[in-house]
């Protein structure tokens, strides 16, 4: 009897041991598990290529989300409120690293914490925005990638392909830093080039078909920046422009997929896997967000929307 209790008490320790190694290595495994918060400001091809590039550039490097990552990604619906509240609650859990899409998020997020690594993208011009001290030695605990946009070549585009155009629209909203940043770009070029303007701005997305339909009889084309909430409402802009004959000159390529004209953009997919580039020195604990400089995609395509031209009666230029 004793030896038989003898030998239940070494099963029995020989079990807890086993139990509490086996936990330990879950705990160990748990804790190799990284968190990512992504917030997105609102639901547009743009922001949602980011997005994609992003988690597939990790991807690609041997971060995978359920797997050595965890990717909680939110989208803001446009909402100021909604940023907040996104971001607090990343900070809450205690996320490992944010990527914050488009300036209003990043702005919402960086105001939140000083401690964990931000990402942004889709953001103009982040010095700009005071996102970071210096866009080439950042400074802090934010960096990542510009969607600066050739906008003096875009507006040379515009008197390309509309050689007649004397008066045009800058379309924006008037609460996007980034956009503000890129108009004020476009008014000097288009004074060197001898354009005239007006500013035609919105405060939210309602005001898209009024402010357009006041242009019209008004302008001869539309300049639209990189702006989000004409991105993700330009299907309104377009529904006016066409029947109109008014031609919109593009910041980026997804706008002409609802009926924008043409563009010099860029490729928001490709920006999305160059911030993941930087996401995995952060992650390997290679560098830090202060001393990596914001990077830019070089190399902007021309893209034209032929469907588009020909309804607006345009004729493309051979050299184009």
């Amino acid at each position: 009897m004793k030896k038989l209790f003898i030998a239940l008490s070494i099963s029995i320790l020989f079990i807890v041991s086993c139990s509490k190694t086996d936990t330990a290595a879950n705990k160990s495994d748990s804790g190799n598990v990284q968190k990512i918060g992504i917030l997105q400001l609102v639901e547009h091809l743009a922001l949602d290529q980011a997005a994609k590039g992003f988690i597939d550039g990790l991807k690609e490097a041997g971060y995978e989300n359920g797997k050595n990552i965890t990717i909680d990604h939110q989208n803001a619906q446009g909402e100021q409120a909604n940023c907040i509240t996104i971001s607090q609650k990343f900070i809450n859990d205690r996320s490992d690293l944010i990527l914050a899409i488009a300036t209003p998020v990043a702005q919402a997020v960086a105001n939140l914490t000083k401690d964990i690594p931000i990402l942004v993208t889709a953001v103009t011009d982040p010095a700009d925005s005071k996102l970071v001290a210096d866009n080439k030695v950042p400074g802090g605990n934010v960096t990542g990638t510009s969607d600066l946009t050739p906008v003096k070549e875009q507006i040379d585009l515009l008197k390309k392909l509309i050689p007649n155009a004397k008066n045009i629209a800058f379309l924006y909203s008037s609460s996007e830093q980034n956009s503000k940043f890129q108009i004020d770009m476009a008014k000097a070029k288009a004074d060197e080039v001898g354009l005239t303007y007006v500013d035609a701005t919105i405060t939210n997305p309602n005001d898209i078909q009024q402010v357009v339909q006041s242009l019209v009889g008004k302008v001869d084309a539309i300049y639209v920046p990189t702006d989000n909430m004409v991105s993700s409402g330009m299907a309104n802009v377009i529904a006016i422009t066409e029947p109109a004959k008014i031609p919109v000159i593009c910041g980026e390529a997804a706008m002409l997929k609802a009926g924008g004209l043409a563009t010099y953009g860029i490729d928001y997919y490709e920006l999305g896997k160059l911030t993941a580039n930087q996401a995995v020195k952060i992650l390997k604990g290679e560098s830090k967000p202060a001393d990596m400089p914001i990077e830019y995609i070089q190399n902007p395509v021309l893209e034209i929307n032929t469907n588009a031209a020909q309804k607006l009666g345009i004729t493309i230029p051979a050299d184009l």
